[in-house]
């Protein structure tokens, strides 16, 4: 059973958390951190070796795939803009309109979530801005501030292919990831563009920025699992999030609760099926960290990021094995 509460269902130890810095994430860390194991490889730096192994779902055609779902995340950079877009694709002049009345936030947020719908969004949440959650700063090492007038954050989820997450860690799995990522960049940049179009600041937003996942919980879509990942009522951990920071004023969603932190205490699907053993086996939540890519503060299962990523690599391709075993999900497909 759903039920929406008054604040998040995770604890943090505020003498603890503070801003993280982007680099520290462990894609920053196989750029910049040059005492990781991972420094300077590449996922797909085995793909050769992966694909002349013959295995099923590892073909040149099954990677060739799934480097084309990535195309419109990884080329179409304005997506990520937080600036007006530029040199559209179109013969037609844009015409500047006034500032949108919208004085009823209510009203407005029904018209946000509708919108977001329309473009593609699988769930869409809103929540006030926790400057906990903001990157301190990005891969560039420049320090991150949102502008102040910058309350809200629609935070919104797309929903993966579940057919092809349950064969992970195949590159078919892979595949669809990329398309969740390059639907979410779709996602974001339209709804950037609606919201510029009514006169207010947009800021879209897909893993860069700040953390998802609280934000995510925050704004009523799901909570926090043992496999390190948002569980959602409605389709387990199978999504991937994005979001939008705006000064358009809005009526916010409350966090929800429905037992996933119990469930997770009895369940251990995901420690199972996960090949690099990443995940982890205790019981209780505590405050320890399982490597440097974990920010410290939070009381959660900390999964170790640094043996995730390793595995990638020797994969030649990013794993959803712990997507594919959770409960949440399967019974859902």
């Amino acid at each position: 059973m759903i039920k929406k509460i008054s604040t998040p269902s995770y604890i943090i130890d505020k003498k603890i958390l503070k801003r993280f810095n982007q680099r520290q994430a462990v894609f920053g860390r196989k750029l910049y951190d040059e005492k990781s194991d991972f420094y300077k490889k590449g996922m797909y730096d085995n793909s050769s070796k992966v694909i002349s192994s013959g295995k099923e779902g590892y073909s040149h055609l099954d990677f060739a795939r799934m480097m084309g779902s990535w195309a419109v995340y990884d080329y179409f950079h304005n997506a990520f803009s937080w600036s007006n877009l530029t040199d559209a694709n179109s013969v037609m002049q844009k015409p500047v309109l006034e500032k949108f009345p919208a004085k009823d936030a209510e009203k407005m947020s029904e018209e946000i979530k509708k919108t977001a719908r329309y473009y593609g969004a699988f769930q869409v949440g809103i929540t006030r801005i926790n400057n906990n959650w903001i990157y301190s700063k990005d891969m560039d090492d420049a320090h991150i501030e949102i502008p102040e007038e910058c309350k809200f954050a629609i935070v919104m989820t797309v929903k993966m292919i579940g057919s092809a997450i349950i064969t992970s860690p195949t590159y078919k799995a892979c595949t669809a990831t990329g398309l969740a990522y390059s639907q979410m960049a779709f996602l974001v940049s339209c709804m950037a563009e609606f919201i510029r179009n009514l006169g207010y600041t947009a800021i879209p937003m897909g893993n860069d920025t700040a953390l998802s996942i609280p934000l995510a919980i925050d704004a009523g879509l799901g909570e926090l699992g043992r496999n390190g990942l948002l569980i959602t009522p409605e389709y387990g951990p199978c999504i991937r999030i994005c979001k939008v920071f705006t000064d358009l004023e809005l009526k916010t969603d409350k966090p929800i609760t429905f037992g996933v932190i119990d469930f997770c205490k009895n369940c251990e699907k995901c420690v199972e099926a996960c090949e690099a053993d990443a995940i982890q086996t205790e019981d209780e939540l505590s405050f320890k960290t399982a490597c440097p890519s974990n920010r410290q503060g939070v009381l959660r299962w900390a999964v170790n990021q640094d043996k995730c990523y390793k595995f990638w690599v020797e994969n030649g391709g990013e794993c959803s094995n712990c997507i594919a075993a959770c409960p949440f999900f399967t019974k859902k497909i």
